[in-house]
């Protein structure tokens, strides 16, 4: 079974995240959106803001930088943590969890939030001191790897891999939609994306954000 395969006959589509990023958090609202509208099943990973730009942090303002510093390793190793010890089928909700704590709810990536998180699900509070230790940081690199890989470099959190025209996976970054789509216009967006990656050679379409992330 390749990895494009239908999974109990719905069509796959790969989601790395990095709890951090609100406009990844919009996208991901978008996709469950889609799981509903589609016969779709999202397979969630994680990849890491602060991994991508290790290499370029003196590139970065200091208000960024300061950010992937002290406070981005943290949530997303709590998350492949709780992936190694519970499973694949944990990181949506957890992602979910902490996504609604850190943006909807406005708590940020404190270690009280991501607590807070862990008890949603029903894990663990231990697992919240992971945020300060490399125990799984080569899974964590692991899974980033695997996203970036199927992208490229020039890109950031969210990265989406869907069928092709081959039925090969075809990865983007995005797509970048404030607020998340609902029912009919929700299920237009994924035929777009579908569609767009069926096209060889096709790699990008953008303009200029205008509006801030919308939580509602």
């Amino acid at each position: 079974m390749s990895e494009n395969s239908p999974v109990n006959g719905r069509t796959p589509a790969d989601f790395w995240f990095d709890p951090l990023c609100p406009w990844a958090w919009m996208t991901s609202r978008w996709m469950l959106e889609v799981e509903k509208v589609r016969d779709v099943e999202v397979r969630w990973h994680v990849m890491s803001l602060a991994v991508l730009n290790e290499d370029k942090l003196d590139e970065l303002p200091e208000e960024y930088r300061d950010l992937l510093e002290t406070k981005a390793w943290g949530p997303v190793r709590v998350v492949i943590a709780a992936q190694q010890k519970h499973g694949d089928d944990i990181v949506g909700p957890l992602y979910t969890a902490l996504g609604t704590r850190f943006h909807n709810q406005g708590e940020g990536p404190t270690r009280e939030a991501i607590v807070g998180a862990l008890g949603d699900v029903g894990l663990p509070a231990e697992l919240a001191d992971f945020a300060d230790s490399d125990a799984y940081d080569a899974e964590l690199r692991a899974s980033h790897k695997e996203g970036i890989d199927k992208v490229g470099q020039d890109v950031g959190t969210p990265v989406i891999a869907v069928p092709g025209s081959d039925g090969e996976q075809i990865a983007f970054f995005g797509p970048v939609v404030t607020p998340a789509p609902k029912g009919e216009e929700a299920a237009k967006l994924w035929d777009g994306t579908l569609m767009v990656a069926s096209i060889p050679g096709f790699y990008e379409i953008k303009r200029t954000r205008t509006a801030g992330p919308n939580f509602e």
